[in-house]
């Protein structure tokens, strides 16, 4: 009777387990465009701070981000269980870069270098000089 008990706690043990994965949030991937995210300066940049955002407020909910610094853009994989996508561009526009339609804070904004900034405001590559490409 002890046998088939334990038996029944521990299948019960393991069925709720698997329920709880099947449970899980699957992961999404978005892709965020970003005026001033076309060099390797900006990508580096803006990768130290998420790294660090990812760990202090999300959660670890990105999962796996790659960039196209040639359209300018960034694909985020996230698990929307622990992070949105509101909360991802918040933190691409705190970290200076613009995120779709929002524009990157002020503050955040003045802080970067200035190849890291708007077309407009004299930023990204310059002629001759493409800065997409990872440096040696």
């Amino acid at each position: 009777m002890k046998k088939i008990a334990l038996l029944v706690l521990v299948g019960g043990f393991f069925t709720a387990k698997m329920n709880a994965q099947v449970m899980a949030a699957k992961a999404q991937t978005i892709v965020i465009k970003s005026a001033n995210l076309r060099c390797w300066t900006c990508k580096e940049r803006l990768e130290e701070y998420l790294v660090r955002e990812n760990e202090d407020n999300m959660q670890s909910g990105m999962l796996k981000r790659t960039y196209n610094l040639m359209a300018g853009e960034i694909r985020v994989q996230f698990l929307p269980d622990r992070v949105n996508i509101d909360a991802i561009k918040t933190a691409l526009n705190n970290a200076g870069f613009d995120a779709d339609s929002t524009k990157a804070t002020p503050d955040s904004y003045k802080l970067l270098p200035p190849i890291c900034k708007r077309k407009e405001d004299g930023g990204g590559p310059q002629k001759g000089k493409p800065c997409h490409i990872e440096p040696y």
